[in-house]
């Protein structure tokens, strides 16, 4: 019998369905306890798919090899992920044409994009266009990929919407991300590298094996300690010339069958990610005019020099502390409280996934997947990204402005059920039901006036102009069924529909205003909204046909849609637009419309010469209308949410893959070519001069041409001794990276190069390895923004960028 994994995503207000969703976790837990014969029975297959080529995914929410499922998918497995070191999503991009990871910031945390669809990652009030499934549960925060992940079973990347089986998040792909689970025999695995480029070190380990013959455990940790993260340019005015990070993730998993009939599966993760601030690695484009634009506040009464040198590709950072006239006064409580203006960030999470399996009978499974997250989020950081004031003997002192020390917190509870049969005939079916309630608080005291340049507030001594929080609370329901049926031997039509109901209120409060900026234009100290409220529904259908012509080919062709529901922004500012709202008692203005997704793809799946050749193809076309979009105007120093009416992407994915005659030798490919316009107006005020309708420009983070070619070859020294080879090489031809103008920043093309020299025992029993990721040390830029707080003539923008090579020297063993 297949293995069914689901879920689901939405929400609506109906009592009796809420409560038998939460009987069913209450029911995984009285029944479940741990863990599951899943493990054991993955740890089977995985050898299978070891021995066979043969591999395994669940884009379908059941077992199906990559080659049977009718999705374009990339599958990425545990070995790949460890041979290159691969512990950060944004590492992942050099095997996957298309994905666009960003890390960083003090919104969402975050941005995944795919195939030219994305979200921001300044507002966390966005989900994620990619859904970031970690364990079978989609996360609702992108912090979680900040710290990385250890451990891991397989990635798979699915490519085009996905809300059928994966709900209101996916409309355009899923990063799934499956932790390795107890072994059905006791082992015991370390590794441990030294980075020498960023002078870093990791160390992990893990211990997993039966506990009984029903019981299994697996214990796994990763500290990873980088102290040269990031370089400060000479002249630098901060405490810390040079910015760190710390990262650790534990994580337990119990695997319980007690019998035949059940199954249950339990992990608990927590993570720990500290740094010495929010900016990560990025830098400061001079724009056209090739000078560093001052930092412009007050109407120009402040005008400080920008301090930075203009070269985006040196990797060395402008630092800058908080001005002292800024620093002191912080609304408490909070951690940036006595830091003296020194940034820096925290992130707490757990995360807990208990999923269980009930042979009903021989033919029908329930299974029960209950998810729980926990995250507390801190830091501090200057957002004017320069700025100094000059010291006695031509000395900088710290100018940083714009600070802020949001503080994010998330709980996120979800509880999925669903029904599969596994019937012997022609027809088979899942029904399924998702609930899920969610509070995220934002909270945070702001300097976007930098007033306290005047003097501080004199009622309360803050030098901040502002403290606000925003707090929303989400209940998403959805039901959805879907069906295969086997026309012929050959012939399967497959589908499904997927009703989803959201409800969303959101409270904004604030506390706290400097008196300084009291009048028309900025809400009062003690203001509070009132529920400001928001409501969706969807119907998201799928059709799929899929012809098997033999073992080793098969053709299909799909129907989509997606969805992801539309919320209230929780990124305004006191001034501007939550005034105005104020003012008139109409909050229409911060809620942002849901974004859908339709459209198509053919495409074919096959193998040749015994299955030592790969071919895959698949073309696409879909249009997503009212495209969730986030910017931010340096001149107003403003956020602005909007929707742009209408982005159309086509395009074609091809994979290949070749295990060639000489033993150990295999070269693998990608390729994708993509088209992505705003095919409907796309008025964008948040452009630099004005309102700007895109209508016509390619979407941002969509480069026309991309792929990946990799080698790999185990050559054997000796029944006990091999030696290893590979070798990555990515090429990207460029793409806008931001959405606010017809002359936004472009990333011109470019190529990566990734290796790895190690030696061995063939089973892994021991390890030495060379590793080197982006061996040129090509800088790219991933995102780009307007500098705040720039002249009426500034030009400046921030730019987001990679992390730069990596030179990894490693030992590892496992018995």
């Amino acid at each position: 019998m297949n293995t069914f994994r689901a879920r689901i995503a939405s929400g609506v207000r109906v009592d009796g369905l809420r409560r038998a969703l939460l009987c069913g976790a209450a029911l995984s837990g009285f029944a479940a306890m741990p863990s599951t014969a899943f493990a054991q029975d993955a740890a089977a297959e995985a050898d299978t798919v070891e021995n066979d080529q043969v591999i395994v995914v669940q884009a379908r929410r059941q077992n199906e090899t990559l080659q049977e499922v009718p999705v374009t998918v990339t599958a990425i497995g545990g070995e790949t992920l460890q041979r290159f070191n691969i512990d950060q999503v944004a590492d992942v991009t050099s095997r996957v044409p298309t994905l666009n990871v960003q890390v960083g910031g003090s919104g969402s945390g975050g941005q995944l994009s795919l195939r030219g669809v994305g979200s921001s990652n300044i507002s966390a009030a966005f989900d994620s266009a990619v859904a970031f499934e970690y364990d079978g549960v989609v996360v609702s925060t992108m912090r979680m990929v900040q710290a990385g992940f250890f451990d891991v079973e397989q990635i798979d990347v699915l490519r085009g919407p996905q809300s059928l089986f994966f709900g209101k998040s996916a409309t355009a792909g899923v990063l799934s991300l499956r932790s390795a689970n107890p072994t059905s025999d006791w082992e015991v695995g370390m590794r441990a590298n030294y980075e020498f480029e960023e002078k870093g070190y990791l160390l992990n380990g893990y211990i997993s094996g039966p506990l009984s013959d029903t019981l299994g455990i697996r214990i796994a940790a990763q500290f990873n300690d980088i102290d040269e993260f990031q370089l400060a340019q000479p002249g630098s005015p901060a405490v810390n010339q040079k910015r760190g990070l710390t990262d650790f993730i534990g994580r337990v998993t119990l695997d319980w069958q007690p019998s035949d009939m059940f199954r249950a599966n339990l992990k608990v993760q927590y993570t720990k990610h500290e740094n010495d601030g929010a900016l990560g690695t990025g830098e400061v484009s001079c724009g056209a005019n090739g000078v560093a634009d001052s930092i412009f506040l007050l109407g120009g009464a402040v005008n400080l020099p920008a301090g930075y040198n203009c070269n985006v590709t040196d990797q060395r950072y402008y630092f800058t502390d908080a001005a002292a006239p800024l620093a002191s006064g912080v609304p408490t409580p909070s951690k940036a409280a006595g830091r003296n203006g020194v940034p820096f960030g925290e992130t707490d999470i757990w995360f807990g996934r208990l999923q269980f399996e009930l042979d009903l009978s021989e033919t029908l499974q329930l299974t029960s997947v209950t998810g729980l997250l926990n995250m507390k989020a801190v830091d501090f950081e200057s957002y004017s990204y320069g700025g100094f004031i000059p010291g006695p003997n031509g000395t900088r002192l710290p100018g940083g402005a714009g600070s802020s020390d949001p503080i994010n917190n998330l709980e996120q509870y979800t509880q999925e059920l669903r029904l599969a049969s596994d019937f012997d005939g022609a027809f088979n079916f899942m029904l399924g039901a998702f609930y899920e309630d969610r509070t995220i608080t934002f909270d945070t005291s702001q300097q976007g006036v930098n007033i306290s340049f005047l003097g501080p507030d004199p009622a309360t001594g803050f030098t901040y102009d502002w403290d606000k929080t925003h707090l929303t609370k989400t209940e998403a329901l959805s039901f959805f069924g879907s069906a295969m049926i086997d026309l012929t031997e050959k012939l399967e039509l497959s589908g499904g529909i997927r009703w989803t109901d959201e409800q969303k209120v959101q409270t904004i409060s604030v506390p706290y205003v400097h008196t300084f900026l009291f009048g028309p234009t900025f809400v009062r100290p003690g203001f509070f909204s009132g529920p400001i409220n928001f409501a969706d529904d969807n119907f998201s259908p799928e059709v799929t046909l899929k012809y098997q012509a033999n073992e080793d080919f098969n053709i299909f062709a799909s129907f989509k849609t997606g969805f992801k529901s539309g919320g209230i922004d929780n990124s305004a500012l006191p001034s501007n637009s939550l005034s105005a709202a104020a003012a008139s008692g109409d909050f229409s203005s911060l809620i942002f419309k849901s974004e859908e997704a339709i459209g198509g793809e053919i495409g074919f799946k096959s193998q040749w010469s015994n299955r030592d050749i790969t071919l895959n193809m698949t073309a696409y076309q879909y249009v997503f209308k009212d495209l969730q979009v986030q910017n931010f105007n340096a001149q107003t120093v403003q956020f602005i949410t909007s929707n742009a009416g209408e982005l159309t992407t086509k395009g074609v994915d091809m994979e290949a893959k070749w295990r060639t005659p000489v033993d150990g030798l295999s070269f693998s490919s990608n390729i994708s070519y993509l088209d992505a316009k705003y095919t409907d107006d796309f008025l964008q005020p948040g452009g630099q001069g004005g309102t700007i309708n895109l209508k016509g420009r390619r979407g941002s983070q969509a480069p026309e041409w991309s792929g990946n070619v990799a080698a790999d070859w185990a050559i054997p020294l000796s029944n006990s001794l091999e030696l290893f080879l590979s070798g990555n090489a990515a090429y990207n031809d460029g793409y806008i990276t931001d959405e606010t103008s017809l002359n936004d920043f472009r990333q011109p093309s470019f190529w990566l190069f990734d290796a790895n020299v190690s030696i061995g025992h063939p089973d892994g029993n021991w390890k030495l390895s060379l590793v080197g990721q982006n061996l040129t040390d090509k800088v790219f830029v991933i995102t780009s923004g307007g500098r705040p707080f720039l002249s009426p003539t500034g030009d400046d923008i921030f730019l987001t960028q990679n992390r730069g090579r990596q030179i990894f020297a490693e030992i590892s063993f496992k018995f």
